[in-house]
């Protein structure tokens, strides 16, 4: 039995050997499981997922064999059985599940670590048999992608009206209790009365539903409006119930109302969703232009110090704030959430290391602590419908922390270095770099460099465009557009460097036979539609340019457009793409020595001579 973390809260998971017949089997691996959770501190749900892969194979095995009882992790005869078990674990399972993958390796994982102890004995072949790979396929897990554009915006607009809407009943709501008195001297029916009294804790919410006329017919009018619904009915059984709700919602922010923060802190940071409500208020600085938050992410066991600065030259003050152009600093948002949250942690002291807390209603208990954002009825998809917004694609707010990963991708230029600021790039590469926006845009940065040219020339090279930079750089991209493996990795490696390009086959030349080596390389690159140019390729490109200028300024001008006339349209427009800024850099690595074009001695004998 392990104590596991869930959300603040402890749990108790527990795996009983009693209830299989291999029971020494069950308390091996259970034995393993204690220990690994103890030394990683896995989440609940991760640690769920042992418990399952334990139960599952332990079952499997007393259904396979005869003599179960005498199985254990030291007996020769497991391994072929656990072979058997992860080759037809994915039939109980749909189509692409990746649940028994992650049974097969769960059980695997805690074999290991048993053959990790030398004081521990396992079977040599099944030790073997467990560090290789699992028979089972991890199945296909359908990546999210992110919020389109415009359910990003109705999104923020619709968190920034909640949280003003909330604000507003907040202020309403503690003004009205500091007009009221203590019931027993004001009234039982009096709503100011029940805000002082519940404010103030002087009268409890059970004391409010036994004071209450026994049925709603006899309630004032203010206090049947407060648990009408949209039809104008009420719900006789739950009406005292909802009506002590509705009281302590006017003087708390509830589990729904939060949902709003989190969406603004998301955007307004790029963390996760648990990162942005797992700090508390000593994890707050707020700075002279931002806020500086102490950031936990449990998944990665990591801890991060950031500095969140507002937007420069916005001194506005908060009162001429909009609900269709809101404010994104953080430090606005943190602000608003430590005030309206400040009475409901007075009320759970013992909670610091989170301001997201909100009361509940137990019977007629007022409870305070952390919030759920799973609660039945209040989650992320009750929040949407709350506020109105409807989103394409799944509900899920792990899509908007996508979305500001896109952002940033976008703005920084496609570098995945500064993209993949808070995690490694393997993982923005693996995980963030597959949604639409990123795929699309992937596509067209190198078509848009050469869209302007391409259409008055008949043969032309392939040009990636500088935010396409990191292309360039992957043999498996390079492959995505029509490339060759043993192509693509020449160009990664730069075998194939012609000088103002690169050749994808220099053996297959238009300009030559068949099978014969290029021989009008680098001059009819420009024109040749083996050629793939790079961004790295604009200094030997201007060195080109400043040739043929040469050459124009001496030909015929019919002689120079039949000879050089293609290739002269496609170099202009290549260069025309780039910027001033990035021109300067070449030419100063030109000035510098650092570049040279090697030209054969035609080039010069032609027209020098």
């Amino acid at each position: 039995m392990v104590a596991v973390n869930d959300q603040g809260r402890e749990r108790l998971q527990y795996i009983d050997p009693g209830d299989y017949q291999c029971s020494q089997l069950a308390a091996q691996l259970a034995d393993e499981w204690v220990e690994y959770v103890d030394a990683t501190g896995l989440s609940a749900s991760a640690s769920r997922d042992y418990v399952r892969a334990v139960d599952l194979v332990c079952a499997a095995m007393d259904a396979a064999s005869e003599d179960s009882a005498a199985l254990s992790l030291e007996s020769v005869d497991l391994m072929p059985l656990l072979a058997r078990w992860e080759r037809t674990l994915p039939a109980a399972y749909g189509e692409g599940s990746r649940q028994p993958g992650m049974a097969a390796s769960g059980v695997r994982i805690l074999i290991v670590r048993r053959d990790d102890h030398a004081e521990r004995r396992v079977d040599e072949s099944l030790a073997r048999f467990s560090r290789g790979q699992t028979l089972t396929g991890w199945g296909e897990g359908a990546e999210r992608d992110e919020f389109s554009r415009a359910d990003k915006q109705a999104l923020l607009k619709a968190a920034w009206s909640s949280v003003h809407a909330l604000e507003k009943r907040l202020a309403e709501g503690w003004a009205l209790a500091e007009q009221g008195r203590h019931p027993d001297k004001g009234d039982w029916l009096h709503v100011p009365d029940l805000l002082w009294g519940l404010s103030r804790g002087a009268i409890l919410p059970r004391q409010i539903g036994d004071r209450l006329p026994p049925t709603t017919a006899l309630w004032p009018t203010v206090l049947r409006e407060m648990i009408q619904r949209e039809d104008g009915t009420v719900a006789p059984r739950r009406a005292r119930r909802d009506l002590i709700w509705q009281l302590v919602r006017r003087l708390y922010p509830t589990n729904l109302d939060l949902h709003a923060f989190k969406v603004l802190l998301m955007d307004a940071t790029g963390h996760a969703s648990e990162e942005v409500t797992s700090f508390g208020l000593s994890d707050i600085e707020f700075l002279p232009k931002g806020v500086r938050l102490t950031l936990v992410k449990e998944r990665a066991h990591r801890v991060r110090h950031r500095a969140f600065r507002d937007a420069p030259g916005d001194d506005e003050p908060e009162i001429e704030e909009t609900l269709d152009r809101p404010r994104r600093e953080a430090s606005a948002i943190v602000r608003r959430l430590v005030k309206v949250t400040e009475q409901s942690r007075r009320q759970c002291p013992e909670v610091t290391d989170t301001l997201f807390v909100r009361p509940s209603l137990v019977y007629y208990d007022l409870r305070f602590g952390r919030w759920d954002a799973n609660a039945a009825g209040q989650r992320f998809t009750d929040w949407l419908g709350s506020v109105g917004v409807t989103i394409d694609g799944p509900a899920h707010i792990g899509r908007l922390r996508k979305s500001t990963k896109v952002e940033k991708a976008i703005v920084s230029g496609g570098r995945i270095s500064a993209a993949a600021d808070d995690h490694l790039e393997e993982t923005f590469a693996g995980h963030y770099a597959q949604g639409t926006t990123l795929r699309i845009l992937s596509g067209k940065v190198i078509t848009t460099a050469q869209a302007h040219w391409f259409e008055q020339a008949v043969n032309g090279p392939t040009v990636i465009a500088p935010e396409a930079a990191e292309i360039a750089e992957n043999s498996e991209r390079l492959r995505e557009f029509g490339l060759e493996a043993e192509q693509a990795d020449g160009i990664v490696q730069g075998e194939l460097d012609m000088g103002v390009s690169h050749c994808k086959n220099p053996w297959d030349s238009p300009f030559s036979n068949p099978g014969e080596l290029c021989a009008v390389a680098p001059l009819r690159c420009m024109e040749c539609r083996n050629a793939w140019v790079l961004p790295s390729h604009l200094p030997q490109l201007m060195l080109l340019a400043e040739h043929l200028e040469r050459v124009r300024l001496r030909l015929d001008p019919r002689a120079f457009t039949l000879r050089w006339g293609q290739s002269y349209v496609n170099l202009r427009a290549v260069l025309e793409e780039r910027s001033e800024q990035e021109k300067a850099l070449a030419r100063q690595h030109i000035n510098d020595g650092l570049v040279r074009l090697d030209l054969p001695l035609s080039a010069h004998v032609e027209f020098d001579a």
